[in-house]
């Protein structure tokens, strides 16, 4: 079984404030998804299967650490590469919510479908075309259920570099329309703090209607050191009148940064594990939303985007102290 959170300490600004986090617990609050239940934790095959060819061949670390990965909850991500119709995304979103259902936890979904995503690094390229983002998008809403949303990561920061602002945003603005008007709890992705300014991603934030859901993620994918990540959080949750945020902490485990490698850096180190956070803050918690195994792309060595790659997750784990 994974190592459980218990103490946290979150850095904002100058100032630290200590927090609890927990696993699971028997308080109740309806606004933040991961207080009330526990992330869905469901079996990865792919991990299954490389813990087995580990311990096939006498690796005993690699086997133990990638069967501990499997017990971490992780973001499920959505893409229309795997689900391309409304019909299809809409029984496998019902069924994920089922299935975390009958555990009493909470699943992560990650939407992952804009038009043109990733044009910034192009090792994830696709998505649907606008036409068919926002039927696909409601189809989402309406099977979500209790089930979290973190929804399309890099897509406004990604937007600026890309100079696609005024189409990209109507579309973003609709989606967290439909999710609101389904009362999912969303979080809209913000980038991380080595990317937009604080003021232009808060405006573009504001312009999509962050402010009629739960609130934002930061450091999705990415490397940034908690320390930074807060603070920005912090800065961006303040600007935006106390919007909720989570941080994802799958592999920013060494601290030091900012990290200016997206793309499979090397010397990175699992971070906290997923756990929501008990104190005043608008931080929800930590979540692994990128499951650390799979690679970023065919960079530094690494195969496809979204692939598993056993001898990463193996060497991000070991920095870690697994």
């Amino acid at each position: 079984m994974p190592r459980r959170l218990t103490i946290a300490v979150a850095v904002l600004g100058v100032g630290v404030v200590a927090g609890c986090v927990h696993q699971q617990t028997t308080q109740s609050s309806p606004a933040n998804p991961f207080q009330a239940r526990a992330q869905y934790d469901g079996a990865d095959p792919a991990l299954e299967s490389a813990a087995a060819d580990a311990a096939a061949r006498g690796d005993t670390h690699a086997s133990e650490v990638l069967t501990r990965l499997n017990d971490v909850p992780t973001g499920i991500w959505i893409t229309p590469e795997e689900h391309p119709t409304p019909d299809d995304v809409g029984q496998f979103v019902a069924q994920v919510t089922r299935e975390a259902a009958l555990e009493d936890q909470t699943a992560l979904l990650v939407v992952y479908g804009i038009p043109g995503r990733d044009c910034t690094g192009g090792q994830s390229s696709g998505g649907l075309t606008a036409d068919g983002y926002e039927p696909w998008v409601q189809a989402i809403a309406d099977e979500a259920g209790d089930s979290a949303v973190v929804l399309e990561p890099d897509a406004l920061p990604s937007a600026v570099q890309c100079g696609v602002q005024a189409t990209r945003v109507p579309l973003l603005r609709e989606a967290v329309t439909a999710l609101d008007d389904a009362e999912v709890t969303t979080y809209v992705d913000a980038g991380h703090s080595a990317w937009i300014p604080v003021d232009q991603i808060a405006d573009l934030l504001d312009q999509v209607g962050v402010g009629s859901v739960r609130g934002f993620t930061t450091n999705v994918a990415n490397y940034q050191p908690l320390a930074a990540e807060t603070a920005f959080a912090d800065q961006l949750s303040e600007r935006l009148d106390g919007a909720h945020y989570l941080i994802d902490t799958g592999r920013n485990g060494i601290g030091a940064g900012p990290v200016t490698d997206w793309c499979n850096p090397p010397g990175q180190a699992l971070g906290h594990e997923p756990g929501y956070v008990d104190d005043d803050t608008p931080l929800d918690g930590y979540v692994w939303v990128k499951p650390p195994g799979e690679s970023d792309g065919s960079c530094n060595g690494g195969p496809p985007a979204g692939q598993l790659w056993p001898e990463r997750a193996v060497a991000l784990a070991t920095a870690a102290g697994w």
